[in-house]
């Protein structure tokens, strides 16, 4: 997982603070202090879970006299009336945090939920073909969008603009293929260095340029076949083809089969549908 402990309190912190304001869950006081409550955390529909740690810590992180029982593992497949997850506790503390719980495990399990469905289509058609991430993510929840591609069986592209180069096509408006790499490699050795084509003729010049890695970007699967063979024929050493562009579910097969190592796909974090689930509650006393 790339989220770390630090980075989900923060961010439930500051997701509890959006919700409860100064005055805290008015609606929620109508309830005696001290009454006490069980909440079951139900699937109400097939699909991947994701964002159970996120779960975990809105109740802790509201009241630490909460008891978080987790019944699932992020990666699990859930079917309709499963119980991922009870707490017991304060029914007040159960209830302000249930919302901020909800809505990050709706959202990030329907972001492993989509990446199955693209893993499996393309491992049927090129079992050596992965389904990558992008930087279309959520600002300020990318770690955890990222995590929740892995759990639904999918791999992470770079993290962010510093821990890998990507020479893009803004980029090449200002210096050639060739240059650029050069330069990326003065600039930032050790680091990967990709490069986006928009044609055959740009791929093949970066495959002689030594870069890492290629991305193919909005062509269909005719023309990533051409692409693939033209660098296979041109390349210094091994590269790593990447087809990206406006892959959906019909075309990801067909751009798998083209013979790409991977396929990066946007739709994973910014179209996601939110996997829905249901709160059974049980007051005590």
């Amino acid at each position: 997982m790339i989220a770390t402990d630090d980075q989900i309190h923060e961010v439930i912190r500051r997701t509890l603070d959006e919700d409860l304001g100064e005055r805290g869950d008015v609606t929620g006081q109508l309830i005696e202090e001290d009454r006490t409550a069980t909440l079951a955390i139900v699937a109400r529909e097939e699909g991947i879970v994701a964002g159970l740690r996120l779960v975990e810590a809105a109740f802790l992180v509201l009241d630490p006299t909460t008891e978080v029982h987790i019944h699932s593992r992020d990666g699990d497949r859930v079917e309709p009336g499963q119980c991922v997850a009870q707490v017991q506790g304060l029914a007040r503390s159960i209830l302000a945090a249930e919302r901020t719980a909800l809505n990050f495990l709706g959202h990030l399990s329907g972001i492993a939920t989509l990446t199955a469905r693209f893993v499996e289509v393309v491992e049927a058609a090129n079992p050596r073909c992965v389904v990558l991430d992008t930087r279309k993510t959520t600002p300020t929840l990318r770690v955890f969008e990222k995590d929740a591609v892995v759990a639904g069986g999918g791999q992470n592209h770079r993290m962010g603009l510093y821990d890998a180069v990507l020479i893009k096509d803004n980029h090449l408006g200002m210096l050639s293929i060739t240059e650029g790499v050069e330069r990326a490699r003065q600039l930032a050795p050790g680091l990967e260095v990709e490069v986006e084509c928009d044609t055959v003729d740009q791929a093949v010049e970066a495959a002689r340029s030594g870069c890492d890695a290629i991305l193919l970007d909005n062509m269909d699967p005719t023309r990533v076949a051409t692409a693939v063979a033209a660098i296979r024929a041109a390349e210094q050493a091994p590269v790593r083809i990447e087809v990206s562009g406006g892959v959906n579910l019909h075309t990801a097969g067909a751009l798998a089969a083209a013979g790409p190592d991977c396929i990066s796909v946007g739709a994973l974090t910014h179209s996601a549908v939110v996997l829905d689930f249901g709160l059974d509650l049980d007051l005590q006393g």
